[in-house]
């Protein structure tokens, strides 16, 4: 082992200088960063808010090539498609998290578990669209809202469990045990203890996964497709935000295109509010 005096050392403004590149670094960094999301925010609202009117948000699409009308449908076929997404992936989520952080730890098949949530958040959400295509549209003959929501929830689904692992294990052990002292079984601990200390933090990546999904089109052109008309019937061709769109942003008609800006202003706006959403919730646990 090396005498202290032999440990290289050095200088204060050796390190005074390295400290303040870093901090200019990161600060041009997280002003680069806010600037651009400023940006696109601000090009939304100046493009999208004068799409913005009672019609748009109560009125289904005109015809090709005729003004008017709105995207009602297509903001009902995305809220009830990732309601459906979110039953589906949230619980199935929580409950691997949930093995992984008291059950299963550190044995082989939770190692596998772990590799394979970290590889399906990597995975193309175009590649997860394909797989719940073949999975789902020849089975029942056309494109559908399942078959979209089945997409969805398979993205949300790695999400949810990898942030349930890491938020129950920020949860002390000495709660577990107290709960096991008193003789409660491990299931009623688990659930009856360590998951309500950390409800906050669970809700919070809930809805982070809800958000997660919330602007993708790609597994949804290969699903969902979509619809100009009002479709409540989860089985046929559904009407969703994301493809409206882009195919409102692709045509060649003035009136479509400032309603896609609409869209996704309208967008913008669910995003941040689910954010702002998650961050008073995490405050509030934190209180």
């Amino acid at each position: 082992m090396r005498a202290l005096s032999e440990v290289p050392h050095r200088s204060v403004a050796g390190r005074r200088s390295s400290d303040i590149v870093i901090k200019v670094l990161a600060w041009i960094a997280a002003s680069l960063g806010i600037a651009l999301m400023g940006w696109v925010i601000v090009v939304c609202v100046q493009r999208g808010i004068a799409a913005w009117n009672w019609d748009f948000f109560t009125q289904l699409p005109t015809p090709v090539g005729e003004p008017g009308g709105g995207i009602a449908n297509a903001l009902v076929g995305t809220l009830i498609m990732t309601a459906l997404a979110t039953a589906l992936g949230v619980p199935a989520g929580f409950f691997a998290g949930v093995y992984l952080a008291e059950f299963g730890k550190n044995s082989r098949f939770a190692h596998g578990m772990r590799m394979v949530t970290n590889v399906m958040m990597g995975i193309p959400s175009i590649i997860v669209g394909l797989f719940s295509y073949m999975l789902l549209v020849p089975t029942l003959g056309t494109f559908s809202g399942w078959a979209g929501a089945l997409a969805l929830a398979v993205i949300m689904l790695p999400v949810m469990a990898r942030t349930t692992e890491d938020i129950l294990n920020l949860v002390p052990n000495e709660m577990r045990e107290s709960a096991l002292a008193v003789g409660a079984p491990r299931w009623r601990a688990t659930l009856g203890v360590v998951v309500k200390a950390a409800r906050a933090g669970l809700l919070t990546g809930a809805i982070l996964a809800v958000v997660r999904v919330s602007g993708e089109t790609a597994p949804l052109l290969f699903t969902a497709l979509n619809s100009a008309y009002w479709t409540i019937d989860p089985g046929q061709p559904y009407a969703n935000l994301t493809v409206t769109i882009y195919q409102y942003a692709n045509s060649p008609f003035p009136d479509w295109q400032e309603k896609a800006w609409g869209a996704s202003l309208l967008i913008i706006v669910l995003v941040l509010g689910a954010n702002i959403t998650v961050r008073l919730i995490a405050q509030r646990g934190k209180q």
